[in-house]
């Protein structure tokens, strides 16, 4: 199959992208650097001629709510556009657990309206909420970082490796279109102050971490609100599995 990916210079776009080309199919990334234009819908029409699925894994930094929702309405609107025309047969999204959930959050608006552009098209979709990834403790590390110390919100998370996330982007792609919401998980619940203490102890890094509920994530994440419901598919990979790659990939940088 020839299957378009959204993003696919992205953290989860590579792995997707890989997996896909792995398994036989022909995977078209769908980002600037390929001459395609999410914003505008600049390259699309010639990029998915003859495609029969479209993963979208796009993301965008804004801050901003409007900002936010502006980016996933231009973008999911030019995708859905260009795949009626091609004829593309099936748009798959990747979401977040719990973005229905939770109001104060720009990239979560941005989401919410990604996914009822989404349902609502004449293109068939499947849309993937997928929990935090187990790279998330390590990323809040670096937008909050200042000198020796970082201040993180002690969610409760039941993380996800992203090369898990891919392989079920995949899967769901070339299944059939669920016209619907799913949910992936990892295995086992985390605090994720404890995993940014555990990620960066594996990388061989020393830092002092604040809890706070002051930041991107406040008191309406707290408790269970991020956690999967009791139908999410639960993916294989343990966060300790993953931390053992990040000490095996510390230990060749510094031989």
């Amino acid at each position: 199959m020839k299957i378009g990916v959204a993003g696919g210079t992205g953290l989860v776009g590579r792995e997707t992208v890989a997996a896909l080309r792995r398994s036989g199919h022909a995977a078209v990334v769908l980002a600037r650097s390929t001459g395609v234009d999410l914003t505008t819908g600049e390259g699309l029409a010639a990029a998915l001629d003859g495609a029969d699925a479209v993963i979208d894994a796009t993301n965008t930094p804004a801050a901003d709510s409007d900002q936010a929702r502006a980016f996933f309405a231009a973008t999911t609107a030019h995708l859905l556009a260009a795949e009626h025309d091609a004829g593309v047969g099936h748009h798959v999204v990747l979401s977040i657990v719990g973005v229905d959930r939770v109001e104060g959050i720009a990239h979560y608006a941005g989401k919410r309206e990604q996914e009822r552009l989404a349902l609502s098209a004449p293109v068939p979709a499947t849309v993937v909420r997928a929990t935090q990834f187990f790279d998330f403790a390590a990323m809040m590390v670096g937008w909050t970082r200042n000198g020796q110390s970082a201040a993180l919100p002690p969610l409760l998370v039941q993380p996800v490796a992203v090369a898990d996330v891919a392989e079920v982007l995949v899967e769901a792609a070339l299944g059939e279109p669920r016209n619907g919401i799913s949910e992936l998980a990892g295995p086992e619940t985390q605090d994720l102050v404890d995993m940014a203490r555990r990620t960066l102890a594996a990388r061989g890094e020393s830092l002092r971490l604040v809890p706070t509920w002051r930041g991107r994530f406040g008191v309406a994440t707290a408790g269970e609100v991020l956690l999967p419901g009791p139908g999410a598919r639960i993916a294989p990979t343990t966060f300790e599995e993953w931390l053992a790659t990040q000490a095996t990939q510390a230990t060749q940088a510094g031989a």
